[in-house]
């Protein structure tokens, strides 16, 4: 099972680097999404939530890609995905790179799904809560 779990995170990731954001078919519908170390950090639980919580990014920033750079299968049901950050912000110009250049999200998967989602704006903090060194 672990393989089609990362290859489920393969195919989100394929649509969220061409800035695509829409689908959530991926997702259960009690799905619970984390920010773990943004100033905008939190939890949210319900596939609404996650994409008010999503939106709410999306929406300070252009041309937002997250592109994966490396997939680590953790277990049976955890993917791990180093990514990088490009776009920049609505408001400021600012590069969303010079904010955030590397990051992570840790998928959670049972049956198919993606149960929980953590987003890391810091890779080095999401490989040590998974208690992973680079």
């Amino acid at each position: 099972m672990s393989q089609e779990n990362v290859e489920l995170v393969r195919s989100i990731y394929a649509a969220w680097e061409r800035g695509d954001f829409s689908d959530d078919g991926w997702a259960d519908p009690e799905i619970e999404f984390i920010r773990a170390d943004t100033p905008e950090a939190g939890r949210w639980t319900g596939l609404s939530s996650m994409a008010a919580a999503f939106g709410e990014f999306l929406n300070a920033w252009e041309n937002v890609r997250i592109q994966a750079t490396r997939y680590r299968e953790l277990d049976d049901e955890r993917v791990l995905v180093l990514v990088e950050f490009n776009g920049r912000g609505k408001a400021s110009g600012v590069e969303l790179g010079q904010v955030w250049t590397k990051g992570a999200s840790l998928f959670q998967i049972r049956g198919g799904k993606v149960t929980k989602l953590i987003a890391y704006a810091n890779y080095e903090r999401a490989l040590a809560d998974a208690g992973l060194s680079e």
